[in-house]
């Protein structure tokens, strides 16, 4: 699969990845709203299918790839065709026949049809042509804008699912064929890196109630965050690999404990506190069963270390701890923060960021730590608000030249949850947010409205619009 070095991007919600190939394969993602998901919303119904030999491939046909999304260049498994050089990437695939689905294609576009409009009867109307006009723009606006925000959360929700298929595909092979594992935890990490080359910019949204475990959920978590820091500090392509890799395994040592004590809920006592922490040492002897590189490895050997050299197992501090691991670290405390063993404990995305600035900053690299708060945001996505007109909402996305200006979904009892268009703040001057609240202070229609309260979730998209990237050193 072909891959460029990583070029420079914008320490911001909105990272700025601008990328020398283009392809028509990467389907648009702009606009996708917060997800409250079911499993079925991650499965697209594929109806009767049949397959079809490679050459008789024509635009316009629903396809379905069974490779599984990190075996191939395209946004999803399942798509329709829509380019001559779409069908030239699948054919270069190697296959002999793919399987497509006739009810859902369109070879041939209909012909326009056009009916004459029916005179009135008695000569009397209720609109003037021009009002009629502007209404009629005005709903045609709004489905298209809600059939295209529909549209990106079936890929987003699509993507996360099939590359938390193929985490869940790595770590089972972990034991019995680590060589294997290798090979897929490489092959994702690559179409992740493939999928952050679209020609524009990219911001980290978030997704809520995703199907899977916390386990998947989480390494997912780190890694997509992780990958899009490394991308701030501009790592060259080996590194990005050895970040992507050590972050997917991270926890991977963890295959070797008790499920009991996988996931720190403050109640170990010591002796169960040191087998927990073992997990560090069980991660690098599976990691050089698998024959990681040197730099994936010390991802998964430092990423409890703290820059105080107060973390685990070596007490590293400062710049004995290589900067991938670092900013793995960063990230897991901010996961873990937001996603606990017991629920109940959750912070939302904006306390946890609140809470790592305040009374742990020494523990963390300073430039790191202010990347990723102007990278998340005042308000990092999953934050629930209040705004200035006192309605309720919850931040999807935010803009790092704008950090109080985010995307939100605005509960609004006038507008069913599902057909609610995002309000960007941004372009609403005379609306901002108040403050940020725990989901327990929401009334129950906006909790349930929301979907607040749930497992944080984040994947990444295409930002709505260009964001120049500052340097390194103004985020410091």
């Amino acid at each position: 699969m072909p891959h460029e070095a990583p070029v420079n991007a914008t320490i911001g919600v909105r990272i700025g990845v601008r990328a020398g190939v283009k392809s028509a394969a990467q389907m648009p993602m702009m606009g996708c709203r917060w997800l409250r998901a079911t499993s079925a919303d991650y499965c697209t119904p594929i109806m009767s299918s049949t397959t079809i030999d490679i050459d008789k491939l024509q635009v316009g046909m629903f396809i379905h790839l069974d490779l599984g999304w990190w075996a191939h260049p395209f946004a999803l498994s399942s798509f329709q065709i829509h380019s001559a050089e779409q069908i030239t990437q699948i054919r270069r695939l190697g296959l002999s026949q793919v399987r497509w689905s006739p009810q859902r294609s369109h070879l041939v576009d209909p012909a326009p049809t056009s009916t004459a409009p029916t005179p009135d009867t008695d000569g009397s109307t209720d609109q003037s042509p021009d009002s009629t006009a502007e209404s009629v723009d005005s709903t045609a606006s709004r489905r298209a804008a809600l059939a295209e925000q529909r549209l990106a959360e079936r890929v987003c929700a699509q993507q996360y699912a099939e590359a938390g298929h193929a985490w869940k595909a790595a770590v089972e092979k972990v034991l019995d064929m680590p060589s294997m594992s290798l090979q897929t935890t490489q092959a994702l990490t690559r179409s992740l890196l493939d999928k952050m080359l679209v020609d524009g910019e990219l911001c980290i949204r978030v997704l809520a109630d995703a199907p899977g475990d916390r386990a998947a959920a989480h390494a997912l978590n780190v890694t997509v965050i992780s990958l899009l820091m490394g991308r701030c500090f501009g790592f060259a392509d080996e590194e990005m690999m050895d970040l992507g890799v050590g972050s997917l395994l991270h926890d991977v040592g963890k295959l070797e404990l008790p499920d009991r004590l996988r996931l720190p809920d403050g109640q170990f006592t010591p002796v169960e506190n040191n087998l927990y922490r073992e997990h560090v040492a069980h991660g690098q002897k599976y990691g050089q069963r698998m024959g990681l590189t040197a730099g994936a490895l010390s991802v998964i050997a430092q990423h409890h270390e703290l820059a105080d050299g107060s973390g685990f197992p070596q007490r590293l501090a400062g710049e004995r701890i290589n900067v991938p691991a670092r900013i793995v670290a960063l990230v897991n405390r901010y996961d873990n923060l937001c996603n606990p063993a017991v629920p109940s404990h959750a912070l939302t995305p904006h306390e946890a960021l609140s809470l790592i600035f305040a009374q742990a900053r020494s523990k963390f690299d300073t430039s790191m730590l202010n990347a990723f708060i102007r990278m998340m945001g005042v308000y990092p996505p999953g934050s629930v608000v209040q705004l200035t007109d006192d309605r309720y909402a919850c931040v999807v996305s935010a803009n790092a030249s704008r950090p109080l200006k985010p995307r939100v979904l605005v509960c609004d009892a006038g507008v069913p949850a599902d057909e609610a268009l995002l309000v960007n703040l941004e372009d609403t001057p005379d609306l901002g947010i108040r403050r940020s609240l725990k989901p327990a202070q929401l009334p129950v229609v906006a909790q349930n409205y929301l979907g607040s309260g749930q497992r944080v979730v984040y994947f990444f998209e295409p930002a709505l619009a260009p964001l120049d990237c500052p340097a390194q050193d103004e985020a410091a």
